[in-house]
């Protein structure tokens, strides 16, 4: 009785028909996910080419996303390598095929070139390492060569086990031989391997039950040698010669087709054989490693570790500690909570920046529970938002198992080198290393600076060329000639646009048209647009400009504002994607004209170049905790000159990471009556993201101080009524807290009030603090040692966190933004702050009226305002009652996305801390021990002060 064949192209189908299936079932469970291929070719070979198109069209057939990458054949084995090194880091793809021969001019080391495949990519399956594993028997973690693969698919539709049965497997190639020897053998074959040395080849085929020929020699073994009934399974592709085909060749295989099929139970054709299955096996592999990559990437669970605090006491400085801890290799943490490589740009072993590409990976994840740390009303001893938003996200992450991320703002040097320090934290709750985050980080700051002043410079030499040239002059300027023609750049064409000038063709404008396009006509006066430096220089806040003798006489005042105050600092932090970016920084306006409309940045000409140098700065920065826990260190607009939180971006890429079980904690600026009003007025508005807990931070010596406790001076001791116990000065100071309360449930969201605890601070008195937060609404109150204990001293606010963010909530905004300007300002006076109502002064009524003409009445209010009062007067403590809250101005950020009215005497070129000279002097990489006389903190040690700019007065409060 003839063999039953075993047709490949049958075969080959059903494994197609399932991996269409498989491919249907992962996209309907992750929406935006597709398996990618990538077959690299390296010259233009006529049958490389005819391989390729096959398995393309294979991939298309079964939902792969496949990409043909071809190199040309003067393509170096360096330059192969790199393409191979791209599509390793590309997290798109999840196999690659090197099309085998390379067809280059140059010498090729094929070995090197096909074991540069990353290992979970090769779905060839011909890199060392998963041939080494094929051969141990792990066959659950490589992938298997398609041909051998194949192979063992058509062997099980024959319905026999392979099991206990003998194989004989002729020939030993890297391709078919020796990895199908491999996988009979781990599938319980007893198995012989022959080849030309063999010695009475047929003999050991005619013990074969199994039998697979890849030797590569035409119809070589015959049907007399095979084993009545056996399984011959043919890999060979030979053409031999046949005057009746018109192409004068047949195509045949290793064995003798006719007096085979006399002899073998199941026998394969060629061609139809095992041919077809290889392209099918291809994308299984193809499916397979798409398949292990959701697996080891799904939502849930991290897989991280954390780094163990070694705990000193008294607690040393800040920078001690941060020194002592070794951090993890940042790309290492990336891994760890689910970031790719290719989403990953490393600057050195401590920071990263991670892509943007992340939000459309992850779009489809749910987000994580939301949690902003806010605090009550400052004061100069400090409440300790930093720490103890780097506390609780170690005690999250650390101590309860939780996914959690921290996300900050990155400091500005001017607090930095000032009295505040920097903002890394404190204590054994820090985000390291501390230098480099409280100093230059990845640069983001300096690019603000560039882009700033680069619209600064615009600006006046905008003012200066339209007031000493000509319309012609101007435009010829403008348009210049390129090629001997004049053509509009894009941003030119909005611009003509804008005018209601439908025209393309520069020599098409009248002379009105051209007087119209080319003058923007700036009133000098008008400039609200500042140059910047992110230095406290107290001499350059009022400077005059354009003195040189190549100004000619046009002269005018202005000043210097810190970078952080920058609205490109607010527009960085409220953006939701480069797009986004581009038309924001397109927006900001800079300046009136002569005729009351607004000058904005693309009437300037200088978006473009705007977003060319933000482009690096708008990805968010990752850094650790001292505990190993990842932190994004991003965007750091000030809080009371600006809307104070860090960015939008970095916390949807934050909440996706965590996942639904994870948490993401940030901080507001200030008292919750500036950032914590901002960041749900402002940046929630814009974001869309809807926050699920507040947490309250406050101190028994700063409630004390709002109670009517005396001054404090820095470096001096405290008076006796901060270290020694009064419930008179604490009772009266907690209105304060009560107010903050109240303020966080105006927008329906619970409060945990965290009670950051110093050692003077008697049981009694925090018992006290955490009864009243509670009778005045606060879901839960608890005491936090984070400072001294790292996150094990915050595990209590966690709990309570956790609790809180399963509670009721019913967020909702304080105003809505079709109400008038001084209505929106009326509502947060006295709301927020409890002032009785508010006086618009006269350059206050008049920015009423023009941005309201100007079209920019709709926007959100960000108030600049003293942080250290609830009023406008910053003295006055505690809740202050019967004030009316003078508006001195409102500017406009138009590209931010917000109008920021200034109380009082608020002033946005520089922040409230001066210059440390000390810490200046002392500036020096040694950080060498300095005295620290007289120091007010109970926890610092006297006799050591670590100066630097860096250090932060040890005390669980100063990190706000």
């Amino acid at each position: 009785m003839p063999a039953q064949i075993i047709s490949g192209k049958e075969v080959s189908a059903q494994v197609r028909e399932r991996l269409k299936k498989d491919v249907e079932q992962m996209k309907l469970k992750n929406p935006d996910f597709r398996p990618g291929l990538v077959v690299l070719q390296v010259g233009d070979r006529d049958d490389s080419n005819l391989y390729i198109s096959m398995k393309l069209k294979a991939a298309a057939e079964i939902g792969i996303n496949a990409m043909h990458l071809r190199l040309p054949a003067t393509a170096t084995e360096e330059e192969i390598l790199h393409s191979i090194t791209e599509v390793n880091e590309n997290s798109s793809v999840h196999g690659l095929i090197v099309q085998l021969p390379l067809d280059s001019v140059h010498e090729i080391d094929t070995e090197k070139v096909t074991n540069a495949v990353a290992p979970e990519k090769d779905v060839d399956g011909l890199t060392s390492i998963n041939a080494g594993k094929l051969s141990r028997g792990d066959l659950g973690n490589c992938l298997i060569p398609c041909t051998p693969n194949g192979c063992m698919e058509l062997i099980k539709q024959t319905g026999i086990s392979v099991a206990g049965k003998r194989a004989v497997v002729i020939g030993r190639s890297k391709i078919v031989g020796a990895p199908m020897h491999d996988l009979l053998l781990w599938n319980h074959a007893t198995v012989t391997t022959c080849h030309s040395k063999t010695v009475d080849l047929a003999a050991e085929v005619g013990r074969a039950d199994i039998l697979v020929v890849g030797i590569g020699k035409a119809e070589m073994v015959k049907g007399e040698w095979i084993k009545k009934g056996a399984v011959v399974i043919d890999c060979g592709i030979n053409h031999v010669i046949d005057e009746t085909k018109s192409s004068g060749k047949r195509v045949v295989g290793d064995v003798h087709f006719q007096s085979a099929k006399e002899q073998a139970g199941f026998i394969t054709p060629v061609p139809g054989g095992v041919g077809p299955m290889t392209v099918a096996m291809l994308m299984a592999n193809t499916v397979l490693s798409a398949k292990r990559f959701l697996e080891s990437h799904q939502a849930g669970k991290w897989n991280i570790s954390y780094t163990a605090l070694n705990l000193q006491k008294p607690v040393p400085s800040d920078i001690v500690i941060s020194r002592s801890c070794t951090a993890k290799s940042i790309d290492s943490l990336a891994r760890e909570v689910g970031l790719f490589s290719d989403e990953v740009e490393l600057y050195g072993k401590t920071k990263a920046k991670v892509q943007l590409t992340i939000i459309k990976r992850l779009q489809s994840r749910p987000d994580g529970k939301y949690v902003v740390v806010t605090g009550i009303t400052p004061t100069p001893l400090g409440e300790g938002k930093s720490t103890t938003t780097i506390g609780l996200a170690q005690a999250m992450g650390a101590h309860m198992k939780l996914n959690v991320f921290a996300c900050v703002r990155q400091p500005s040097q001017g607090p930095t080198f000032g009295i505040k320090g920097g903002a890394a934290g404190g204590g054994y709750s820090q985000v390291i290393p501390m230098e480099e985050f409280n100093l230059h980080l990845t640069g983001d700051i300096h690019a603000i600076t560039a882009a700033n002043n680069l619209v600064a410079a615009a600006v006046d030499a905008r003012i200066f060329h339209e007031a000493t040239q000509s319309d012609k002059a101007l435009y010829n300027r403008l348009v210049p000639l390129s090629g001997g023609e004049r053509t509009f750049s894009p941003i030119q064409i909005n611009r003509l646009k804008k005018l209601g000038i439908q025209k393309t063709e520069p020599s098409a404008l009248t002379e009105e048209e051209i007087n119209r396009f080319a003058r923007l006509d700036i009133d000098p006066s008008s400039v609200t647009w500042q140059r910047v430096l992110d230095t406290n220089d107290r001499f350059l806040r009022k400077i005059t400009i354009g003195q040189s003798p190549t100004e000619k006489g046009y002269t005018r005042e202005a000043q210097f504002d810190i970078t952080v105050a920058s609205e490109i600092m607010a527009v960085l932090a409220l953006t939701s994607s480069l797009e986004d970016m581009r038309q924001r920084l397109a927006k900001m306006v800079v300046a009136t004209s002569r005729r009351g409309d607004p000058i904005t940045t693309e009437d300037l000409g200088v978006s473009g170049a705007l977003t060319v140098l933000m482009k690096d700065a708008i990805k968010p920065n990752l850094m650790q905790t001292l505990e190993g826990t990842p932190v994004f260190v991003h965007a750091g607009p000030f809080a009371n000159i600006a809307h104070g939180n860090s960015s939008i971006l970095a916390d949807k890429i934050a909440l996706k990471l965590v996942g639904p079980e994870g948490f993401v904690v940030t901080e507001a600026g200030f008292g919750a009556d500036i950032g914590m009003e901002k960041f749900f007025n402002i940046k929630c508005r814009y974001s869309g993201l809807r926050p699920h807990v507040v947490v309250l931070v406050a101190t028994i010596r700063a409630l004390k101080m709002h109670g009517g406790g005396p001054t404090v001076t820095a470096g001096m001791p405290l008076p006796k009524e901060y270290v020694e116990e009064n419930f008179n000065l604490l009772e009266e100071g907690c209105n304060n807290m009560r107010k903050q309360i109240e303020n966080a449930k105006h927008f329906g969201v619970p409060v945990v009030v965290a009670v950051n605890a110093f050692k003077t601070d008697t049981e009694a008195e925090l018992d006290l603090v955490c009864t009243l937060a509670k009778s005045a609404g606060a879901f839960d109150a608890v005491r936090c040692s984070h400072w001294a204990e790292g996150g094990a001293g915050a595990v209590a606010l966690g709990e309570a966190v956790q609790k809180a963010s399963s509670a009721p909530s019913n967020f909702k905004f304080l105003y809505d933004l079709d109400l008038p300007i001084a209505d929106k300002i009326r509502i947060i006076a006295q709301k927020i702050y409890g002032a009785d109502d508010i006086e618009l002064l006269p350059d206050a009524q008049h920015k009423v009226a023009l941005y309201t003409k100007q079209g920019f009445a709709n926007l959100p209010v960000c108030m600049a305002k003293t942080h250290l009062s609830l009023s406008h007067e910053a003295e006055k403590k505690g809740v202050p009652k019967g004030f009316i809250l003078p508006i001195r101005d409102i500017r406009a950020s138009v590209g931010a996305g917000f109008l920021f009215p200034l109380v009082g005497t608020v002033s946005s070129n520089s922040f409230p801390f001066f210059l440390h000279p000390k810490k200046l002097i002392l500036f020096i990489w040694t950080f060498s021990v300095a005295p620290c006389p007289g120091c007010v903190h109970p926890h610092h040690r006297k006799s050591v002060h670590w100066p630097a700019g860096l250090n932060r007065l040890q005390s669980p409060g100063l990190t706000s």
